[in-house]
């Protein structure tokens, strides 16, 4: 049995040196880790667990036959993250370039039928070449099994997709379906088409970091929802973003700890200025809300009127949804449309409750907005909120008009709870525009149609620009002094905890896509 043990033996070291040591010297010299490195940092030490080590391609095409790695250019298999079951798979860049095979692909699916069958998350480390071409549709028909896999696990267990290398062509629409992703600076890029094929077919010259690098999808597509600058960051985020997220879909996020205290936070009694076109920075409200150091922003970079994001009130997990004054004075537009109401989905999927903090002027108006759909977007952010059943609370710091008003989260859609600080204004539009189209006559017919509009401005808001004739008909439960709201939302989600709400039966809705 002894030469058994040892052929063993033999096989997993050759599996555990993937494409060679040149290879991984190569891959070090980028500021890139290999895949095994990269598992042993996301997983709890001596928690990992391989499977199909010693699965190797079939092709026998191109010579195909005379290269043989064991893995196959992908590690699958599962381990604990913070003790808790998490399957992984990590691309090889050194077999291969990590493309994908139809072998490479069947370890893939087999996986994610685990993680479906066992309630557990999936990350995926992709760091590939593409489809191997010596494969043909072999390979395509794997992405295909992938993505089919990507889209029923889908609001069943949470799917993390980091970005830490090349991911080009059919590579990106797994990782598009998936919940979040994260990219790594300078090291990896995402697109459909490279560079090369942008020249010939627009005649554009464009780098590939240009194209599909972090910073693009960041700031200007929002394909990416963090970056990081190195590999180990990347995997300390995916670490600190599964710690608000509960293994799946039956389950809630895990609760810390916590006793409630003298919450009163009288900074906040300071944030709202006195002219209501003044900008203040509503991280600065988030941070007084939640518990310290708690707040874990997505789409950072992306759409930075609306702030989405994690953190804990309570020790209890949430999701939080925000206007930001400080850009485009919060308007919701195109961009942040979709932004809020895809976090706004996740968060109920996954039973995590939703807090909602309102300084909306309205849709951002023009040409511009209304060609590229701000109609349907707008939409997608109603529907999202409208479907929720989550326990989800609102504050109204300032404006809340018009239209916006309904679909951040207003008692109309839904809200278990929405309290309002003193300092709200809850109207059709602003005071000026609103006296400008009821008194018209009047003002033209004036004097003085300057101070006659000003004297109707003020007339008008001391008439609507307050919270009361909301509260009057309900539609905010609570008008609270903001030094008192962290108490308030503490005992509310603690109140909507074993909240419960039977929609419907049907197939699915039909969003506004």
């Amino acid at each position: 049995m002894q030469d058994k043990f040892e052929k063993l033996q033999e096989l997993k070291d050759e599996a555990l040196q993937g494409g060679g040591l040149a290879r991984i010297q190569k891959q070090h010299a980028k500021s890139k880790l290999t895949a095994r490195e990269r598992i042993t940092l996301l997983v709890d030490e001596g928690s990992w667990e391989e499977i199909g080590m010693f699965v190797k391609h079939r092709s026998t095409d191109f010579g195909m036959e005379k290269e043989n790695y064991l893995g196959d250019g992908v590690i699958t298999g599962y381990g604990t993250v913070a003790g808790r079951l998490t399957y992984i798979f990590a691309q090889d860049f050194t077999v291969f370039g990590g493309s994908l095979s139809e072998t490479h692909s069947e370890k893939i699916c087999k996986l994610m039928d685990l993680a479906m069958q066992n309630g557990a998350p999936l990350i995926g480390l992709n760091d590939s070449g593409g489809a191997r071409i010596q494969e043909g549709v072999k390979s395509l028909g794997g992405y295909a099994d992938i993505f089919f896999r990507n889209t029923i696990a889908s609001g069943v267990i949470p799917q993390i997709s980091a970005i830490m290398g090349p991911c080009a062509g059919g590579a990106v629409y797994s990782p598009a379906i998936t919940d979040f992703t994260v990219m790594v600076d300078k090291s990896s890029y995402m697109f459909v088409t490279g560079p090369n094929v942008v020249k010939t077919v627009t005649n554009e010259e464009v780098s590939a970091e240009e194209l599909g690098g972090s910073k693009a999808h960041a700031t200007k597509s929002g394909v990416t929802h963090l970056t990081a600058p190195n590999d180990l960051a990347c995997i300390l985020k995916i670490k600190q973003l599964l710690s608000y997220i509960p293994q799946n879909h039956h389950e809630k996020p895990k609760d810390l700890d916590y006793v409630l205290n003298d919450e009163l936070r009288p900074k906040l009694d300071t944030f709202i200025p006195e002219s209501s076109n003044t900008p203040y920075d509503m991280k600065l409200v988030i941070n007084q809300l939640v518990d310290e150091d708690s707040f874990f922003e997505v789409h950072k970079d992306f759409a930075d009127n609306i702030i989405v994001g994690f953190s804990r009130i309570g020790g209890k997990s949430i999701g939080i949804v925000a206007n930001q004054p400080f850009s485009l004075a919060g308007v919701l537009d195109v961009d942040s449309s979709r932004k809020a109401a895809r976090f706004v989905r996740f968060c109920d999927c996954f039973n995590i409750p939703l807090l909602v903090l309102v300084d909306v002027p309205g849709f951002l108006p023009g040409t511009d907005q209304e060609w590229n759909g701000i109609i349907t977007n707008g939409a997608k952010l109603l529907y999202a909120f409208s479907e929720a059943t989550v326990p989800r609370i609102s504050l109204i710091t300032r404006k809340a008009y018009g239209g916006a008003y309904d679909v951040m989260n207003s008692k109309h859609i839904g809200a278990d709870m929405n309290f309002a600080w003193p300092s709200a204004e809850i109207a059709v539009m602003g005071a000026k525009g609103a006296s400008e189209i009821i008194f018209r006559r009047e003002i033209k017919a004036s004097d003085n149609p300057e101070v006659k509009l000003a004297e109707k401005e003020k007339l008008y808001a001391e008439e609507f620009a307050h919270p009361y004739k909301a509260a009057h008909r309900g539609f905010v439960d609570e008008v609270i002094v903001p030094s008192e709201t962290r108490r308030k939302l503490i005992k509310a989600f603690h109140m909507l905890k074993n909240k419960e709400v039977r929609r419907p039966t049907r197939k699915h809705g039909n969003i506004p896509l």
